[in-house]
């Protein structure tokens, strides 16, 4: 696929109002039962009603009403939040929690005084290098050189890596062996089914999922062409605004959205697919995004509803039967943007007992988030690391071979955690072990 930059397309002049005020009515729903305690991570790590999620929803409320002001405590209150809507899957009243807080950080970027190098970072992040495939692929590139020139097992041998900063540390500690560019010439704008061709169905190949999972992402397009699709992959497809939204660049994720809408809409698509956790629950709510815009209200809905995460895909169609054993215990990780944002659960479950030879096995809190969320590991990485180590906890008690999980986030996260312990564990993604038992089955054919 080629590799180009994105313009972002003018913002419409149908204008939205990020105001809390304007969604009063979604603080209503909360009746503070409570019953959204237990299912929240930061209230049960910290035990502070501010930050729960009916605390954080009564800050909210309050500064609405002008009976507090924007201060840092309400900031970091509402960014405390690792908007894994967990709450809402625990919430008997419907309460659209994340909608509520994704709004607060929006009037919160657009209100208070930032440093000039903090503005300067978001720009640079969620403005020029995301959109951006080429300025994202450049981006990369003193990484790729960092390892592919052997620099970085120079440096942790030599100790050299503990003479950064903390915060640096921890960021070089998460960096996974980066793929060969070489591997995104497997993609191509269309990939022809393997066999007869039952569906057309479009690829979301994402922004740091293709430089830092693009394995994942052709592991994604073979298991698709094997089961009878036909695979198109639009060239000016972009960033699903995800990262930006969730850190209150909203008028950001809208033109992002426009953007992804214009690129797959003309293509005749029975599905739109998407193998990450976080950009797929992104994608799904085009519709509620943009639902102010009058040239994109329909067209945001009707792309919406052709959203659907790969396993979630594969789970409603005829899929090819797996007759090679792959022997391994396999537990599985939800994503919390899997899980909790699209209530995505038994499907990666049901394709992983599709593989012969694999014995799933149930880990404690297995919903429960790992720290990642985003760059919630990047901003908040007391908190992030306190989470992470519960979850290697339970991971450590199932004893598997291979830990699965949908989200990339969620891979490199409980990857770092691994490492750290010294735990040789394989991580990977559930379509990885789909490809790799497809596969098996391509090579023993060959052979007979």
């Amino acid at each position: 696929m080629t590799e180009q930059a994105i313009e972002i397309p003018q913002r419409s002049s149908a204008l939205p109002d990020t105001s809390l005020k304007q969604h009063y009515d979604k603080f209503l729903d909360c009746v503070h039962c409570g019953l959204c305690l237990p299912a929240c991570p930061t209230y049960d790590e910290l035990g502070v009603e501010m930050d729960s999620p009916r605390g954080r929803i009564h800050l909210m409320r309050a500064y609405a009403d002008g009976r507090i002001e924007m201060t840092d405590n309400y900031v970091h209150h509402i960014y405390q939040c690792l908007d894994c809507r967990a709450c809402e899957t625990a919430c008997p009243a419907g309460v659209q929690y994340g909608s509520l807080v994704e709004i607060a950080r929006s009037e919160i970027e657009k209100k208070r005084k930032t440093p000039i190098q903090e503005q300067w970072l978001r720009s640079l992040v969620f403005k020029i290098l995301l959109p951006s495939a080429g300025n994202l692929a450049l981006a990369f590139l003193p990484l790729r050189v960092y390892q592919g020139l052997g620099l970085q097992k120079i440096a942790h041998t030599l100790g050299l890596t503990k003479l950064l900063p903390k915060r640096l540390q921890d960021m070089e500690a998460m960096i996974p062996p980066l793929p060969s560019r070489s591997l995104k010439g497997k993609l191509k704008s269309i990939m022809p089914a393997r066999a007869e061709r039952k569906y057309r169905v479009g690829l979301i190949t994402g922004c740091v999922m293709n430089e830092m999972f693009t394995h994942i992402n052709v592991a994604t397009a073979n298991v698709l062409t094997e089961n009878g699709c036909e695979v198109v992959i639009p060239e000016m497809q972009t960033c699903c605004g995800a990262l930006q939204i969730h850190s209150g660049e909203r008028e950001t994720a809208e033109m992002l959205a426009r953007n992804n809408i214009d690129a797959f809409e003309s293509a005749d698509l029975d599905a739109i697919i998407i193998n990450s956790a976080g950009c797929g629950a992104q994608l799904k709510e085009y519709g509620e995004l943009l639902d102010h815009d009058p040239a994109f209200q329909q067209r945001a809905h009707a792309f919406s509803d052709k959203v659907k995460d790969i396993h979630e895909f594969l789970a409603e169609i005829p899929m090819k039967e797996i007759t090679t054993e792959i022997k391994a215990r396999v537990a599985y990780h939800d994503a919390c943007h899997l899980a909790h944002g699209q209530n995505v659960r038994e499907q990666p479950r049901s394709l992983l007992r599709r593989i012969p030879g694999v014995e799933l096995v149930e880990i404690g809190e297995s919903d429960w988030c790992c720290g990642s969320a985003g760059i919630y590991n990047i901003t908040h990485p007391e908190m992030a690391t306190r989470l992470l180590n519960r979850k290697i906890t339970h991971v450590k008690k199932a004893v598997p071979d291979i830990v699965a999980t949908g989200n990339p986030g969620c891979l490199l996260q409980i990857q770092t955690g691994l490492r750290r312990e010294g735990i040789h564990i394989e991580i990977l993604h559930p379509i990885e072990l789909l490809d790799r038992a497809y596969q098996a089955d391509a090579d023993k054919t060959k052979v007979l």
